[in-house]
């Protein structure tokens, strides 16, 4: 007991660590399914569209906020398990995606350009 009450900061500290841990171990563990993330990118791709439609060329980070709002309003779970960069590079991918269809589909850039 003398011990603890000595050393009462690597107790705590010893209990941080291990919370962090936690925190990491239920992250990794809720990390979406392939079939998750690929319904995920599916949204994206129409999220980004009418951002981009809304907000017009020049915005990104608008666009970019706008997205993230719409992804935490729609998977409110999938958000937290989610990193901010994660999410990201996916919007990123989604705009490729989008920039194909707007020059491949006439009726998708008069959709967004108007």
């Amino acid at each position: 007991m003398m011990f603890l009450m000595e050393n009462w900061y690597l107790v705590v500290a010893l209990m941080a660590v291990a919370g962090m841990v936690g925190v990491y171990i239920g992250r990794f563990l809720k990390m979406p399914t392939s079939e998750q993330r690929e319904r995920v990118k599916e949204w994206l791709l129409w999220a980004v569209t009418q951002a981009e439609a809304e907000l017009g060329s020049g915005t990104g980070k608008l666009k970019l906020r706008q997205t993230y709002d719409l992804f935490i309003q729609r998977f409110p779970a999938l958000a937290m398990a989610v990193s901010f960069d994660t999410f990201s590079l996916w919007v990123d991918e989604a705009l490729e995606e989008m920039r194909k269809l707007l020059k491949e589909n006439k009726t998708v850039r008069e959709l967004v350009k108007g």
